[in-house]
């Protein structure tokens, strides 16, 4: 066989990279990569590296033995370092638009900012799903992409509303405006829910875990919206995981929507 550093996975719908020039350029390359294989024999500032760069792609990273990674790619001459690199076809913003088109229906869109564990953002993707929403957008860079993890996390949701995968999350927030679609922000400080209108057409911004929203996102977005709590229940815990948050905004839209 030669060695090329790819190897096509058997009855898998994804290419196994391996090599460490290789899997570099291939978690900077904004593909969408599933999981990073590091042999837990690498030096902990190698290691660092390779988990550094698959946090930014948000791919997973499992450290193995490496008689483990041997079998993985079939070779002695992985180096240390694998990734699997998933065949995720994303939609465009546009495409997203063309979905609500389609169903004669007001666009209904999703965005995450910086949301970094796989099983929120599918916990996300499915909640927008069943709601009704048109699509979820996020970032190329600072979030979890579609991996397996988010597609069975999202119960396949996620092979069933449309995905869009920007470079620019900000410059997506003002295409949006620019079609007159009322971008809200959840944030800590915004107006409640029960005084926020949700209906017409509406996008919603979730952020990271962490954080929350980033600076430029939360400036460039219409108005803010937060989740009420009950009276003495924030001292510790001041906020709802970002995935349960999406799923209160996205059914508040979808009763709005269906009049009930």
């Amino acid at each position: 066989m030669e060695k090329t550093g790819r190897v096509q996975a058997q009855q898998q719908p994804d290419t196994l990279v391996w090599g460490k020039n290789p899997v570099t350029e291939l978690l900077k390359s904004g593909d969408a990569v599933d999981t990073v294989y590091l042999a837990d024999s690498l030096p902990q500032a190698v290691a660092g590296y390779y988990t550094a760069l698959a946090k930014q792609c948000g791919a997973v990273v499992k450290r193995v033995p490496g008689n483990k990674l041997q079998k993985i790619c079939a070779t002695a001459d992985h180096q240390g370092v694998a990734a699997r690199a998933a065949e995720v076809t994303y939609a465009s913003l546009e495409d997203l638009f063309q979905a609500a088109q389609d169903k004669n229906e007001a666009p209904f869109l999703v965005l995450c900012d910086g949301v970094e564990d796989p099983h929120n953002l599918g916990a996300i993707i499915r909640s927008a799903y069943l709601c009704g929403a048109h699509g979820v957008i996020i970032p190329k860079r600072g979030g979890v992409g579609v991996t397996g993890t988010v597609m069975k996390a999202s119960a396949g949701a996620a092979a069933r509303l449309p995905v869009a995968r920007v470079t620019n999350l900000a410059q997506a927030i003002r295409t949006i405006k620019e079609h007159n679609v009322f971008v809200y922000c959840a944030d800590l400080g915004g107006a409640p829910l029960s005084r926020t209108d949700l209906s017409g057409p509406v996008a919603l911004v979730l952020g990271s875990e962490g954080g929350g929203p980033g600076a430029l996102t939360r400036k460039l977005c219409d108005a803010a919206v937060t989740l009420e709590m009950a009276p003495g229940q924030a001292t510790g815990v001041d906020s709802y995981n970002v995935s349960v948050a999406a799923g209160i905004l996205c059914y508040d839209v979808l009763r709005r929507r269906s009049g009930k």
